[in-house]
Parts: structure tokens; C-alpha cells; sequence
């Protein structure tokens, strides 16, 4: 356990943004595996904004973002061809 005043007031924090965070992660992985189940274009928008506003609040990493974001369109390009 941490001693110092501003360590226990870090902790208390950092407890708190792992929740949120954990929340964020959940739905993002909720809202992948739709849009990677059944691609669309009203999902691959929804995704993307999702991933965004994840990125911008470092949940996750801005090059992850765009590399999910990548793939999912990749995905919409190959079932629009069949």
C-alpha cells in the first residue's frame, strides 16, 4: 500500500480510470465483434467513431485504432465483391 498522501490519492485515481476504462474496452469489443460478424456500412461508421473517441482518451493506442479500422474496411471491400 502506498505511504506517501499524493500516492494514496494516485491509487484512488488510477482505480477509478480502470473502471472507466474497462467499460470503454468492453463496449469496443462488443461493437468489433458485431461489425466484424455482419459488415456494413452504418456498423464500419459506428466502429470508427467508437474507436476514435477511444483512441483520443488513450484507452487504446491511435495506430490500433486506425489499424482496426483498416481491417474492418478491408472486410466491407471483400463482402461487397461477392
Amino acid at each position: 500500500m502506498p505511504i506517501l498522501k499524493s500516492s494514496k490519492k494516485a491509487l484512488r485515481r488510477d482505480r477509478r480510470r480502470a473502471v472507466t476504462n474497462k467499460k470503454i474496452r468492453n463496449n469496443l469489443k462488443d461493437i468489433l465483434k458485431k461489425a466484424r460478424k455482419n459488415p456494413s456500412l452504418k456498423n464500419l461508421s459506428l466502429v470508427s467513431s467508437f474507436l476514435d473517441r477511444a483512441a483520443k482518451k488513450k484507452v487504446i493506442h491511435t495506430n490500433k485504432a486506425d489499424r482496426l479500422k483498416s481491417r474492418l474496411s478491408k472486410l466491407l471491400s471483400k463482402t461487397k465483391k461477392k
